[in-house]
């Protein structure tokens, strides 16, 4: 997996997080992707257990229960 893919992720995550995504139009923008791979990125989150929806009313994606993406290497002794 590319790292700006992660990054992209990471930045899905957190504006998930805030109910800020927009639509995903707007999404894709802000991440600086297609609205494909957007969409793409958001199905790789539900299939790792990411409970996301989207919320016409607020014209954004959220959780259904708080939770969030960590990737990252820990060194095991």
């Amino acid at each position: 997996m590319p790292i700006k893919y992660i990054e992209r992720l990471q930045k899905i995550d957190r504006l998930i997080k805030i109910k800020g995504t927009g639509t995903p139009k707007e999404l894709a923008q802000k991440i600086g992707a297609s609205r494909r791979t957007t969409i793409e990125i958001i199905s790789v989150m539900k299939k790792m257990g990411a409970p996301i929806y989207y919320d016409k009313h607020r014209n954004s994606y959220c959780y259904m229960d708080q939770g969030h993406f960590n990737i990252s290497f820990t060194r095991v002794q």
